[in-house]
């Protein structure tokens, strides 16, 4: 058994000198109130007094980093681990399956394509771009399966070029189309046209990007001479989805208010108006709910994934015609307990009925049901490979009585399944990887405790021994925004932590959707404070229960997690030894003038808005950080291709740690370049895991992971 030595064992910590960073930015008044903005100058990334700082800070990582001895032994274990992960179902289309595959020694999955059983590679990003910066952003095969659009973008931008290229020949035979952003994309029959959201041409030079429309693209032509469907007359911060019918009958166009939980719908029978002219019709307007279409090909009634007037979700009919939601009819009604994720149409001739496969969650663990599709009775439960969790259903556009779907948990890679309604099997799909077996010396549970209001918190504890036989080392995380749920998922950082006898917990906090949507709006916007008091309470719960080790447990967040992590840093900096903080979003006053945070308001607030910027104010980690207080050791990673949260936020905050901090623990910026927020290379998220990993190892008194579990 291997004993994690004390957390001041080892070499004295090392002395920082700190690169200059003149506190010279201003102090507003706003609303009423003085607040400063020391390192306004650090958001210019061209500014050379930016420039020289961020350079100076190299040579300081590099120096915490050597400190680190479990570094490598963390890297060969997250490569080997990240070998051949990230399975994803097929999408049939015309007779073919297309799929992402990545092989392995290979850092980037590529599109191929399934037909009589022989597999082939239709666009290998590597191939177009052997420096792994280009990735596939997205991509949607046409009705027939003969043509794919496929989106790629470079740097880690995420700002894609759209082409479509021939299944058989692979073959570009158009585009390119810029101002996409992995965009939605619908194809009418024959392969002629499809819909798809496009950005307009800035206004002026120094703008990075215009409102969205939704176009009519027709295939081989100019996108300069795309038609504008809609879009025009609405806020900037719109988005919009577009799905048509497989028989090409029916147009839906989607519209939402940035990153809000309401949707407007629209519908359009493309029998009666030519597809550049469609008479969109309401369907859904103002009400308060997110609603996702099904569509199938004939006069059959839409079916509907709706949160309206169901916050845990239900499946519902409406007619083609139907202007409002009291028209729909309930199918699967909401269940108590759990939230409705997901649900795919079988109804092919094989079958005595129509059957809806329906995916839920209870308490963020997936669970898979079959329903009567006329009538909502349930027929039978699936019984799943594990507690885990099910994404991408994916079913035959025409009737079929099969689908495919990607399964994980925390232990074991992400596989397809596919399962044949007619019969009742489910197996493993026989075009996707080989079935991986969970890591050994891990065991999981699942925790509650309470928050300060005394609401039931769970989270998924990840151990050696399944039970809190001995403090260790532990790192907690968590997210808590945007409906996000912290469903079970394979998690390479965490498993060799444990195996070296460490803890990891996952935390469902509120502002996700583990609970449904009433859980998200619990921690949204003036609600906010409730995502990090039931932080607090989880950590508070693994210190309790024995689970950690008091000075020696950890916060990891990316993201709106990275936000989490520095709101837990700078609310009790005295609780944790280390904090990672990804990508973060950090100075929440103003968050809205950079990367995409003016749509994000429906989630946090605006500063525009007195009571609102009340609120950002109260928990913004950047101005809450306090001259003389003993901060714990401090990472704040970032990507310079980073178009969704800028990384002046980690800049700025790196900078006021630096100044404000009285202890020996470093404070650190970690920057990578040539990536971004999202897709990137298998190796550069081992080398960001190892690292991170490594940092938690040696401030928090872990020794280098081995391959025997303590």
């Amino acid at each position: 058994m291997t004993q994690s030595p004390p957390r001041d064992a080892g070499p004295a910590p090392a002395r920082y000198t700190y690169p200059s960073a003149p506190r010279s930015g201003p102090e507003e008044v706003l609303h009423g109130q003085r607040v400063a903005d020391p390192y306004r100058w650090l958001e210019d990334p061209q500014d050379s007094a930016t420039i020289a700082w961020c350079a100076a800070q190299e040579p300081l990582y590099a120096q915490e980093a050597a400190r680190w001895p479990a570094r490598n032994a963390f890297l060969a274990r997250m490569t080997a681990l990240l070998t051949g992960a990230g399975a994803r179902p097929p999408v049939p289309r015309g007779g073919r399956e297309f799929h992402l595959r990545r092989e392995p020694g290979h850092d980037l999955a590529a599109l191929v394509v399934r037909e009589a059983g022989r597999t082939r590679i239709l666009l290998d990003p590597l191939r177009v771009d052997p420096s792994g910066a280009t990735v596939l952003d997205a991509w949607e095969p046409s009705q027939e399966g003969d043509l794919v659009a496929v989106q790629l973008s470079s740097g880690g931008t995420e700002r894609s070029v759209l082409r479509v290229i021939d299944t058989e020949t692979g073959e570009t035979v158009d585009g390119p189309v810029d101002r996409v952003r992995r965009s939605p994309l619908a194809w009418l029959p024959g392969g002629r046209a499809f819909y798809y959201v496009r950005r307009l041409r800035p206004a002026h030079a120094a703008d990075e990007v215009g409102p969205r429309r939704v176009w009519l693209h027709r295939v081989g032509t100019p996108a300069d001479q795309d038609v504008e469907i809609f879009g025009a007359g609405r806020s900037d911060t719109q988005y919009y989805t577009v799905a048509t019918a497989p028989d090409g009958r029916t147009l839906v166009i989607g519209a939402s208010e940035g990153t809000s939980p309401h949707t407007d719908l629209w519908t359009a029978d493309l029998t009666t108006t030519a597809p550049d002219r469609p008479d969109l019709r309401r369907l859904q307007h103002g009400s308060d709910g997110h609603t996702a279409v099904r569509l199938r090909p004939g006069e059959r009634p839409l079916l509907l994934r709706t949160t309206v007037g169901a916050p845990r979700g239900r499946i519902a009919e409406a007619p083609r015609d139907a202007t409002d939601p009291d028209g729909w009819r309930t199918l699967v009604a909401e269940q108590p307990g759990t939230v409705l994720q997901d649900f795919a149409v079988l109804d092919g001739p094989e079958l005595d009925r129509p059957l809806l496969a329906v995916v839920r969650t209870r308490h963020a663990v997936c669970e898979l049901t079959l329903h009567d599709a006329r009538t909502g009775a349930h027929v039978r439960t699936v019984p799943l490979p594990g507690r885990g969790t099910v994404t991408q259903l994916t079913a035959r556009h025409e009737p079929g009585h099969d689908m495919w779907f990607a399964f994980t948990d925390h232990l074991t890679p992400t596989v397809v399944l596919h399962y044949d309604a007619a019969t009742g099997h489910l197996g493993s799909w026989a075009g996707g990887p080989k079935t991986a077996t969970p890591v050994e010396g891990v065991t999981v549970t699942q925790e509650v405790t309470r928050s300060r209001d005394g609401t039931e918190v769970r989270m998924f504890v990840m151990s050696p021994t399944g039970r809190p036989d001995r403090p260790r080392p532990a790192v907690i995380t968590g997210y808590g925004g945007f409906g996000a749920s912290m469903t079970p998922g394979f998690t390479p950082q965490a498993l060799p932590w444990v195996r070296a006898g460490g803890v990891y917990a996952v935390a469902c906090v509120r502002g996700g959707a583990e609970e449904g949507e009433e859980w998200h709006r619990a921690g949204r916007r003036e609600h906010k404070r409730n995502t990090f008091d039931d932080f607090d309470a989880a950590a508070d719960h693994l210190l309790r229960e024995g689970w950690a080790a008091p000075g020696r447990l950890g916060v990891l967040g990316s993201s709106n997690g990275g936000l989490l992590a520095a709101a837990a840093l700078t609310r009790r900096p005295e609780t944790y030894a280390a904090v990672v903080s990804v990508a973060p979003l950090l100075d929440m006053v103003r968050y809205e003038r950079s990367g995409m945070g003016a749509s994000w308001r429906e989630e946090y607030g605006s500063a525009a808005d007195p009571a609102q910027f009340a609120h950002l104010l109260s928990y913004s980690p950047y101005h809450h950080v306090r001259e003389g207080t003993r901060y714990p050791a401090v990472m704040l990673a970032v990507f310079d291709g980073d178009t969704r949260v800028d990384p002046a936020h980690a800049r700025k905050m790196c900078a006021a740690l630096q100044w404000a901090g009285t202890g020996d623990a470093p404070v650190v910026l970690r920057t990578e370049y040539g990536v971004g927020h999202a897709a990137r290379a298998s190796s550069r998220s081992a080398r960001l895991y190892a690292d991170v990993m490594a940092f938690f190892a040696h401030h928090l008194g872990l020794l280098p992971p081995g391959d025997t579990p303590t």
